[in-house]
Order: C-alpha cells, then sequence, then structure tokens
C-alpha cells in the first residue's frame, strides 16, 4: 500500500511539473488518503503484534 502512495506521489509531482494542475490535484489526493489507510494498518499491526506481511 506505501508503495501505491509513493507512485501516486510521483505522478502528482511530474503531472504538477507539467501543468496538469487536475491530475496532480487527485493524484495527490490519492497519495494521502493511502499513505493514511498504510498508517492506520501499520498502527493496528503494532498494536495487535502481529507482523504485517
Amino acid at each position: 500500500m506505501l508503495q501505491y502512495a509513493l507512485i501516486f506521489l510521483v505522478v502528482a509531482i511530474i503531472a504538477g511539473v507539467l501543468g496538469f494542475s487536475g491530475v496532480a490535484g487527485t493524484a495527490t489526493w490519492i497519495a494521502q488518503v493511502l499513505f493514511l489507510i498504510f498508517l492506520v494498518l501499520f498502527l493496528i499491526s503494532l498494536i495487535s503484534g502481529r507482523r504485517a506481511v
């Protein structure tokens, strides 16, 4: 999940540099949501004591 967030972040940066503000905004939003989901799942796995695969 973290890998997808980083991919969308790179897409957003490239789209922003090229001037595609709509695509950049959407990709940034998706990257933020995926990163938030990653953090929540990571914290849950830390609290439960199980390793995420």
